[in-house]
């Protein structure tokens, strides 16, 4: 005797039988053996590694300016505003010339950049007390003026990585991106800190 026929709308009351069961557990667990899945980004990779330092290039020098020689003026760039914006561009170069795609390469070397200067920008607002008071200190506009330069700086690199990406060699591919984009980091910080 076969069972009468579900009405439309409802799930059927019978046991669950062993295809559809099957259906729900994926066919890794079926077999036995547990693959997890693809991590894009794989750490135990080179090429992770190198984009990992340029994106924290310019926030290790950050630290190292406040440590060594923190600015005692804002109005005339010091060393450190010139390595801070070129070091942006820089690590921007490298994390975007681990990509083998033209637009991969133009955001890696955007979003490295714009991520160093977020981080450049937080540590110079962490390690400035006066920021609660409401004023700037020499060492903040001296880190938001030289991440506005790097920026500027890498975003022409940016525009630059596509075309330069088909090149074999990532040293050659980031070449002239990293000149090109310093040289007009370095126009930026000369206009915002003119001395």
């Amino acid at each position: 005797m076969t069972p009468p026929p579900s009405t439309p709308g409802t799930a059927p009351s019978g046991p669950v039988t062993a295809d559809a069961q099957d259906e729900v557990v994926p066919v890794s667990v079926r077999l036995g053996t547990v693959v997890p899945p693809a991590d894009p980004e794989d750490w135990r990779r080179p090429l992770t590694w190198v984009a990992a330092l340029g994106m924290l290039l310019a926030p290790a020098l950050a630290v190292v300016w406040s440590v060594i020689a923190s600015p005692m003026h804002a109005a005339r760039p010091t060393p450190g505003t010139w390595l801070i914006a070129g070091a942006l561009v820089v690590g921007g170069v490298i994390t975007g010339t681990t990509q083998l795609r033209p637009m991969w390469a133009a955001a890696g070397t955007l979003g490295s950049a714009l991520f160093g200067a977020l981080l450049v920008v937080l540590f110079a607002v962490a390690i400035s007390p006066e920021v609660r008071a409401g004023t700037l200190t020499p060492y903040l506009v001296q880190a938001l003026k030289g991440s506005a330069a790097g920026l500027v700086g890498a975003l022409v690199a940016a525009t630059l990585m596509p075309a330069l990406t088909p090149m074999r060699s990532r040293v050659r591919r980031g070449l002239a991106p990293a000149a090109i984009g310093i040289a007009v980091s370095a126009i930026v910080v000369r206009l915002l800190l003119p001395a």
